[in-house]
């Protein structure tokens, strides 16, 4: 696996906590390596997960924490320039890393590395591709943004010659801007859509073409891009950037692994790709695309399309993609989901019209992600959330960070939304939130909470009140 030659290598992780820091360094743990962290925000469940590995974790960033048999220093991309700990390593000239430069010097050197890439979709395609490989017997690494039911963790490292990596747009780290699939040694590269996002870190569309077409121009002769066929974006950058070979994955006529004959149920979904007919317990068309995606990434890795259909019938999604966290004793249903993007709510949501219906849908959303709290989606998200029965939105996250004139308008959203004729709420926080549905929901109604953080803990307290 590693190009270190003793298991007994310390490595300190700084920003251990992160949920991609958190995996990684828990996957090095049970590799056998000596494995230490700091981070400003210990608590659960990342606390006792790291612990329950034997990972001794301190509580706040200080320059007295950074150990001195410390071998490796790897620096998450939350921290910057004035952390006590990144000026004590830069000032003792120790030796740090990013966590995308960790993964391609220790673990993806020489691997067959499968790269998931996209605005949409990743954690669950690299959650599937990874599965299959496992169902299949292959044993693969993956590194993951999320945990995958069927696996039970975000990261893995065993040592197989495949690998699965959920390939991130964002940043490396404060020294390193380039993203962070830039690292990761591609031989197939996935790219399920391409839309704007992290407004904090690109200007504009072009320029998140512009990184996307980076990372396609990485694949050798040897390896493949999977293409959504059906995205002008996606085709847009590899019809600039290609190199390589491509195969479209899609709807449209023009694609060479065609997906048809979609059968849409409460239950899952069935469909057809390149003349095989596979069943999945996951819903909506952006799953199905997603599992096309993985379908077809491990048939060029050569698994038999019985062991794939096997796989994909059994794949139990990832937790917090549209994840059931329970019915209420009044009867109302709680889903939990990460989307933070307009594009992955209104599938979301359209997904749960599927599986639950005839239900009244209620959109509980927190704008925390670092576009969401701009505007730069003030228009797109009253169109997404509308496509709910009823909304609730809470309170721009660390919205002091933001001038008036660039953060996420509220009440312009919340009048968009009752313009539409649905009964849309602006309350502060989960407790008021939980109030609020209390008083609004009623029995068989199904309520999607979308955030990609904490948010209070509100799914047990709606299920604890309703």
């Amino acid at each position: 696996m590693s190009q270190f030659t003793s298991p007994s290598k310390h490595l300190y992780f700084m920003g251990i906590c992160g949920t991609a820091m958190g995996s990684v360094a828990a996957a090095f743990r049970d590799a056998g390596y000596r494995v230490t962290g700091s981070d400003s925000s210990v608590y659960d469940p990342m606390k006792s997960f790291l612990e329950g590995r034997g990972i001794s974790i301190l509580d706040g960033y200080r320059a007295e924490n950074l150990p001195e048999d410390a071998d490796l220093f790897v620096i998450g991309n939350a921290q910057s320039r004035g952390n006590p700990e990144v000026e004590e390593v830069l000032r003792r000239k120790l030796h740090y890393v990013s966590l995308p430069e960790l993964l391609r010097e220790q673990v993806l050197r020489g691997k067959r590395n499968f790269v998931v890439s996209g605005t949409h979709g990743k954690t669950t395609t690299s959650s599937l591709l990874a599965w299959i490989f496992e169902s299949a017997g292959r044993n693969p690494n993956f590194i993951i943004g999320g945990i995958p039911e069927n696996l039970g963790q975000g990261a893995r490292l065993t040592g197989s010659d495949l690998t699965v990596l959920e390939g991130d747009e964002y940043d490396s780290a404060f020294f390193d801007k380039r993203s962070k699939f830039i690292h990761y040694l591609p031989e197939v590269v996935i790219v399920n859509n391409l839309e704007f996002d992290h407004a904090d870190i690109f200007e504009n569309l072009a320029a998140v073409k512009k990184t996307f077409g980076h990372l396609v121009r990485l694949v050798p002769e040897n390896g493949i891009v999977l293409l959504n066929g059906d995205d002008a974006n996606a085709r847009e950058v590899f019809a600039e950037q290609g190199h390589s070979p491509v195969k479209r994955v899609g709807l449209g006529p023009d694609c060479e692994a065609r997906i048809s004959e979609i059968d849409y149920r409460p239950d899952g979904t069935a469909f057809t790709l390149e003349g095989e007919r596979y069943e999945t317990g996951m819903n909506g068309e952006y799953n199905v695309r997603n599992a096309a995606m993985a379908i077809t990434a491990a048939r060029f890795a050569g698994v038999d399309p019985d062991a794939i259909r096997v796989a994909v019938s059994a794949f139990r999604s990832v937790k917090r993609r549209q994840e059931v966290r329970g019915v209420t004793a009044r009867g109302v249903t709680v889903v939990d989901d990460f989307g933070h993007h307009p594009t992955a709510i209104r599938e979301a949501i359209a997904g749960m019209r599927r599986r639950f219906e005839g239900a009244r849908l209620w959109a509980v959303f927190e704008p925390r992600s670092n576009t969401t709290r701009r505007r730069v989606f003030q228009d797109a998200l009253a169109e997404a959330l509308g496509c709910a029965d009823g909304v609730c939105i809470a309170a721009v996250a660390r919205a002091d960070k933001l001038a008036e004139e660039e953060r996420l308008d509220t009440d312009l959203l919340m009048k968009s939304l009752r313009d539409r004729g649905l009964p849309a709420f602006y309350e502060p926080d989960a407790d008021a939130i939980v109030d609020r549905l209390e008083a609004e929901t009623k029995g068989a109604d199904v309520v999607i909470v979308f955030s990609n953080g904490g948010f209070g803990g509100i799914h047990d307290k709606l299920l604890n009140r309703l």
